[in-house]
């Protein structure tokens, strides 16, 4: 009996551990598919991902092969998954959709990175390629980051799977999370008290034409303003700072020196008038309302920018420009509000405003009167991006109205023009803008030109030959503003194009709060972190782009000021040289950008493009520099010693170092 009792004893015991094992293995055996995830968290270089499907809403496809299950996404693209500590592995099948039909340019890198190692990394996949079987331990592994980058050539196509992609766990329910939080440190001493006369060393003009400018300048006010060698020609208010008249009738250079003066001190600076052909020597700077207000843009609303533009201090670091975009004509039966539908033009042909701009002239008047300029939008087309009334066939008769109205600068937005150039070879691409241009230089006023065209037809190439000062060179960014970094890469591409009067534009700088007022304010701030807002704007000065806020300017804050208004990193942008800048060393994770300087000094750009913080080093060598070189970090404005040979820095997540490197006799 007690021998019985003892097998049975023993019978329940391996019966017991037998439904623990079980127990236990079932645990470790609960799977949750990737695409069953929160994937508004994961971030795309291009489109938004889809549970189960391609990048363009299609079945996800590699090498002939459907996939049931799995997400697209589009280089660059980054998730972040909590794992909750209970994670045991990670399996997929990664590479490129066929449905970029074996694009040349497509090339994409997958990365996977937990608790701040890098678990995996692939070859460059290109089109050609076999997709690649991942299979990770995440044993102890808390944050998981899922990361597809871009090959050398840019993103395009590349259009990134992660089929299959599974997360073996137990216990809680791993999930996807948003990037890290980061504090919005503000690296920008504020101005002194004492004045400081900011903005470009050189402006040019056409001889006896209307002439405005503001002598942009920090300090305490009041600020008394004076002008050595000012041309009869012209008047400056000493008081505001503002000159007004007309420039010389002869051609040349005027060299002027500014004085300001306040009740702590006394600055000076040379400022060269060159009177001939050529305008924006410096790229131009300012805001435009399109990111911002749409179709509900109204003269109040550029009225309030203007003044903003001036009591925020802008102004005094050398933005000029109040731009309207689309959406101030009349509309036709289009999908915008009934308020602005009418007729496009009056008995004589000139063109109508909406009731929302009821006196374009004392609009420009009053922009003028702060001393700034003013902007304005029309597209050579028949209708506007927005289906309001364009230009085509009228285009004299409107250059006649905004020169009467006061306009400093012309937006020429390409749109509905495809239905007129049926045909987009070079010639039909260049037409409406040769046009333009022809009608602006013989204009009795200084109007700058920027095509807006998204780069069509290499326009980096003929912009300024056709009588532009700055050309679109891509797409819009648009809201998601991840591919900033991309973007910025395909801009440098063009760099011998770029000089003193001619300016490859990538777009505005979105940041601050952005988007319809309608919408909530996490909704509307800048998707941006703090670190990548420094870099986009390092990148826009390093590149000589023009500089073109288009955020609130009813909702400015103290960082986005910060961003927008350092004097020594817009004098990188505002340099009278003109080289436009480029990336000197390339790899997946950082970048080093030079940039050369009238002085003889070198500005430099250390970005890591990693999602951990990591160090970052540039050597002289490896920039084609030599001898010893003082080092200043502009967004700090403080001095850093001397290097002869390399320099390093921890730089943070997607942030930047920007230098400025004097050379040392």
């Amino acid at each position: 009996m007690r021998l019985n009792q003892k097998k049975s004893i023993v019978a329940l015991s391996v019966i017991i551990l037998l439904i623990l094992i079980t127990t236990s293995f079932a645990e470790t055996q609960k799977i949750i598919n990737l695409s069953s995830m929160d994937l508004t968290k994961m971030i795309s270089g291009w489109g938004k991902p889809i549970a189960n499907k391609s990048i363009e809403n299609k079945p996800l496809t590699m090498a002939g092969k459907v996939y049931n299950s799995g997400v697209g996404t589009h280089a660059t693209s980054v998730m972040y998954i909590d794992l909750k500590a209970n994670a045991q592995k990670f399996t997929a099948i990664a590479g490129l959709d066929d449905e970029i039909n074996n694009a040349p340019q497509a090339s994409i890198i997958f990365q996977i990175i937990g608790d701040g190692k890098e678990l995996f990394r692939s070859a460059i996949i290109k089109a050609s390629d076999k997709p690649v079987k991942i299979d990770i331990s995440l044993k102890d592994i808390k944050t998981l980051i899922l990361v597809v980058r871009p090959g050398k050539d840019g993103i395009n196509f590349d259009h990134a799977d992660w089929a299959d992609a599974k997360i073996t766990y137990t216990g809680q329910t791993p999930q996807a999370i948003g990037p890290p939080k980061e504090e919005a440190i503000i690296l920008t001493p504020p101005p002194s008290p004492k004045p400081k006369i900011n903005g470009p060393l050189v402006y040019g003009a056409r001889p006896s034409h209307q002439f405005i400018y503001r002598i942009p300048t920090t300090g305490t006010r009041p600020i008394t303003f004076e002008a050595e060698n000012l041309p009869k020609t012209l008047n400056l208010n000493k008081n505001t700072g503002i000159i007004t008249g007309t420039t010389p009738k002869k051609t040349g250079e005027y060299n002027i020196t500014f004085k300001a003066k306040n009740n702590l001190a006394f600055a000076q600076k040379k400022f060269k008038l060159v009177v001939g052909d050529i305008l924006a020597l410096t790229p131009p700077m300012g805001w435009n309302h399109w990111y911002t207000h749409y179709n509900q843009i109204t003269d109040d609303l550029m009225r309030q920018a203007a003044k903003t533009m001036v009591d925020s201090g802008m102004a005094d670091f050398g933005y000029q420009y109040v731009n309207i975009d689309d959406c101030w004509m009349m509309a036709d039966d289009s999908h915008w509000d009934d308020a602005r539908k009418g007729k496009f033009r009056d008995e004589q042909g000139n063109i109508i405003c909406n009731k929302f701009f009821p006196d374009m002239y004392a609009l420009t008047e009053h922009i003028h009167s702060l001393g700034l300029r003013a902007g304005i939008y029309t597209s050579p087309g028949p209708l506007t991006c927005g289906k309001y009334a364009g230009s085509y066939q009228y285009e004299q008769q409107d250059v006649d109205q905004f020169v009467a109205w006061g306009f400093d600068f012309l937006k020429y937005d390409w749109c509905s023009y495809s239905q007129i150039a049926k045909d987009p070879n070079l010639e039909e691409m260049q037409k409406p803008y040769i046009l333009m241009g022809d009608i602006l230089k013989k204009a009795d006023r200084d109007i700058i030109l920027n095509l807006c065209q998204y780069g069509m037809g290499q326009v980096w190439k003929w912009g300024e030959k056709v009588g532009g000062q700055c050309w679109r060179t891509s797409g819009d960014l648009g809201f998601e503003l991840t591919n900033y970094h991309t973007v910025a890469r395909k801009n440098a591409k063009h760099k011998k194009y770029a000089h003193p009067g001619s300016w490859n534009d990538p777009d505005y700088l979105i940041i601050g709060m952005i988007g319809r007022r309608s919408k909530t304010p996490e909704e509307r701030k800048c998707p941006l972190t703090p670190n990548e807002q420094y870099s986009y704007m390092s990148l826009w000065c390093l590149m000589a782009s023009p500089l073109f806020f288009s955020g609130d300017m009813g909702e400015l804050d103290d960082f986005t000021l910060n961003i927008l208004c350092n004097t020594e990193v817009i004098e990188i942008n505002q340099d009278p040289l003109g080289k436009q800048g480029y990336p000197v060393i390339i790899n997946y994770e950082t970048e080093i950008w030079k940039k050369e300087l009238y002085d003889g000094s070198i500005a430099v750009g250390m970005f890591n493009r990693a999602e951990l913080p990591q160090k970052v080093t540039f050597s002289l060598k490896g920039l084609n520099l030599k001898g010893r070189y003082k080092i200043r970090d502009l967004w700090r404005q403080k001095d850093l010693g001397t290097i002869k040979n390399s320099y390093s820095a921890k730089i943070p997540r997607h942030g930047v170092k920007l230098l400025r490197l004097y050379p040392k006799k």
